[in-house]
């Protein structure tokens, strides 16, 4: 495999962790990557936490909305290299499943907007699903996808999903 890779981040509703996700890649990528995020049922808003907690961490939020997966199954788009979900099947979600050859994994995050209580609450669970997507996004970013096989690049990113 040689970059740019193209990169897309998915859940159900892509408010919250799909978009924190590739606002985090897209700010800390370098030439080799473009991150995307899509929904399997969008919201059609991004989460306003979603927002604050990109602003806060000082990541650019110009652009994000939340979308349909159709948008990147379509001629023309671009040819995912990669595609994780970041649904969480401990919560039972639904995540969606992507067609086609791009290595896939599973890097399940708790719903942040899924978290009813206080400001605060809430406030910190879009921070731990922040945290906890920068934390494999950057493992990911330090495998050296040039010079490995299909078979040690999954075997890796699987391994991600579960730090």
């Amino acid at each position: 495999m040689q970059p740019p890779f193209n990169v897309l981040f998915l859940c159900t509703g892509n408010s919250a962790r799909s978009i924190l996700a590739e606002a985090i890649l897209n700010q800390r990528k370098g030439a080799n990557f473009r991150a995307f995020s899509a929904g399997s049922h969008p919201t059609g808003r991004v989460h306003p936490y979603a927002l604050q907690q990109l602003e806060a961490a000082g990541l650019p939020t110009a652009g994000l909305r939340s979308k349909s997966w159709d948008e990147f199954a379509k001629p023309g788009s671009p040819k995912m290299h990669f595609v994780f979900t970041v649904c969480d099947n401990a919560a039972k979600e639904t995540c969606p499943v992507w067609p086609g050859q791009p290595i896939t994994a599973h890097w399940g995050i708790p719903d942040p907007a899924a978290v009813a209580g206080t400001a605060e609450q809430i406030a910190r669970a879009f921070r731990d699903a922040y945290v906890a997507l920068d934390r494999r996004i950057g493992l990911f970013l330090s495998l050296p996808l040039p010079v490995l096989g299909q078979m040690a690049i999954q075997k890796e990113i699987d391994r991600i999903g579960h730090q």
